[in-house]
């Protein structure tokens, strides 16, 4: 018999009933002239898996069950399906005939029957060449250890040597980074760029099937406004596919959704445990059971625009196959909240809104951001789709479709989100963040040479003041502060050096860098329309040495814990509950956004 509702892989009850996916299957059986087979109460020959792929069956939804009368029976929910295959059936496994089961129960079966197989691809899709699962913690930490005794023999010896070496690596980088954003903000202050209107419109019969992943872990807190938010996106229900994404021993998220009622276009996913814990390689996993053609990523905490995947559909069917990727802005909806949240909506408006926009509009490699994520999906298994072992696999994802030609656009849809807001669970998040960046400089840097060949002389140039300039920027930042004494008559170690024409061009410099960084974050706050945040532009000098500190941390886990995944607590400052302005849901605000 089947049952009449959606369970997780331990057959626990979420709520959503499959009476309808069990009424068609019984009506495409009595069509086709076939038998209807529940998989899990008859378990496949898994050697007969094996022949096809447990991957390959779940993205072509077809499990071949059993050989009976001298035929393989494939099971399938997609009776087309069926027909399209039977010739590369017929060579694999000789005479085939069809059988017809649900969705779920296809699924189920086949995630419960090769559950290693499933659980070791999703951690190893990305090759080792360019993966950081082969980071060498030992060898990260004989090069600290070397490069940490380099630097005090050279204070030893000459501690006006060290600091001029430093203090130059410092300004050197800070004037690439700024020449950068200066050309990003130019680019996007200046220049206009077609608008998602300007495409051609999709019938709503004609719009794909998009997969939503939302990977959830420990969200007692969100689950109910997470539900609320998807329930207002607006694409056809039968076309919208809305993956929730847990470990399979996340009691928490589990119990929480458990009380709550999915209506059938959002399912969950129970991750298997395995060697590591971390949202990639939850991502990765369900990916081989989605099924759209595109594929997005929300976080928890996320609410998108209403409209944003007919818009992302829209732009992606008016773009040629290279443009494999789009991403969405980032706003916050708990701006107002406090200090902490206003500076976090500041630079991300800047980042977002300028910064991203710029690069891509450069056509340099664009760093994704973590949530409102879009690609062709076939695109996305091609390159081996996420990471596992990566804390930042969405930089490290837009560095690998910039290595195989794809582009990454920007696109005019915002998602909002809740800016964190508390200072050390801050610095816990950014630490992971310039980790990952760390990490993904140190791999794809493995072969210098083959990442010049693959991005070009612009790009991978760009990859450098981007990646290392950013992390020697955060790193050295207190060299970069020592100089602010100078202006108040102390003698500083560099003062011998800064005469004449040096003194003036490192302070033209330092006031270029300035003027830059408040115009950036005024263009992103303008275009964000919430110009109440300008005034908080001067306290962002307070603001950026707090990811000084989180970089010793982040370099320091680099050594000792390269793929531990800090998890950012969600559901703490949330419109209802914060302070000043945040008033409205964030679905509201998103709308209105």
């Amino acid at each position: 018999m089947f049952t009449q509702q959606a369970q997780f892989d331990d057959g626990s009850h979420v709520g959503l009933h499959d009476a309808t996916a069990l009424t068609i299957a019984q009506s495409q059986a009595v069509l086709h002239r076939c038998a209807i087979i529940n998989p899990c109460d008859r378990p496949a020959d898994p050697a007969l898996v094996d022949i096809w792929g447990a991957h390959r069956c779940l993205r072509d939804h077809i499990l071949p069950w059993r050989r009976i009368g001298g035929a393989v029976v494939i099971l399938t929910h997609k009776p087309e399906i069926f027909q399209q295959q039977a010739l590369a059936l017929t060579l694999r496994y000789g005479p085939v005939r069809m059988a017809i089961t649900t969705e779920q129960h296809l699924f189920r079966a086949i995630s419960e029957s090769h559950v290693a197989a499933l659980t070791e691809r999703a951690e190893n899709r990305v090759p080792d060449a360019i993966s950081s699962r082969t980071w060498n913690a030992r060898l990260m930490l004989i090069m600290s250890i070397l490069v940490v005794l380099g630097t005090l023999v050279l204070f030893a010896m000459s501690p006006l040597t060290g600091f001029v070496v430093l203090s130059f690596w410092a300004v050197i980088t800070l004037a690439t980074n700024t020449v950068l954003k200066a050309a990003a903000a130019a680019i996007v202050g200046v220049f206009s760029r077609p608008t998602d209107a300007d495409h051609l419109p999709i019938a709503a019969e004609n719009l794909p099937v998009f997969t939503i992943l939302i990977p959830l872990y420990k969200e007692k807190e969100i689950a109910a406004h997470l539900l609320e938010r998807v329930k207002l996106i607006d694409y056809p229900r039968d076309r919208l596919d809305v993956c929730l994404v847990m470990e399979a021993d996340d009691a928490t998220t589990r119990a929480s959704l458990r009380l709550t009622n999915l209506p059938s276009w959002i399912r969950p996913i129970a991750v298997p445990k395995g060697t590591l814990k971390t949202k990639p390689r939850a991502l990765n996993y369900a990916l081989d059971f989605a099924r759209g053609t595109l594929v997005g990523v929300y976080d928890a905490e996320d609410a998108p625009a209403p409209d944003q995947l007919r818009k992302v559909a829209r732009h992606f069917a008016n773009r040629g196959e290279k443009v494999a990727c789009l991403q969405g802005v980032l706003d916050y909806y708990n701006a107002p909240a406090n200090w902490l949240t206003r500076c976090f909506t500041l630079e991300y408006a800047g980042w977002f809104r300028v910064v991203l926009p710029g690069l891509e509009r450069l056509g340099l490699v664009v760093p994704l951001g973590g949530t409102t994520l879009f690609f062709r999906r076939h695109v996305l298994e091609k390159l081996g789709a996420w990471d596992a072992h990566n804390v930042t696999e969405d930089a490290d994802l837009g560095v690998r479709l910039a290595r195989r030609g794809y582009r990454t656009e920007l696109i005019a849809t915002t998602t909002q989100e809740e800016a964190n807001g508390r200072f050390w669970p801050w610095v816990k998040q950014r630490s992971r963040w310039l980790k990952g960046y760390a990490i993904t400089y140190g791999v794809h840097m493995r072969d210098p040479a083959k990442l010049y060949r693959d991005l070009g002389a612009r790009r991978f140039w760009g990859f450098q003041i981007l990646f290392a300039g950013t992390l020697s920027q955060f790193v050295l930042a207190p060299v970069l502060w020592s100089f602010w004494v100078m202006p108040f008559g102390f003698n500083h170690p560099m003062g011998h050096y800064l005469q004449g024409w040096v003194l003036i061009s490192v302070v033209a410099m330092f006031i270029f860098s300035e003027l830059t960084n408040m115009f950036v974050l005024a263009l992103g706050v303008t275009k964000a329309e919430k110009m109440w945040l300008i005034k908080w532009i001067p306290t962002m000098h307070f603001y950026f040495p707090m990811a000084a500190l989180a970089a010793y941390k982040g370099f320091y886990e680099l050594t000792f814990k390269p793929f531990y995944w800090d998890k950012t607590t969600h559901g703490v400052l949330l419109p209802n509950k914060g302070a000043g302005k945040a008033t409205g849901s964030p679905a509201r605000q998103a709308s209105d956004g």
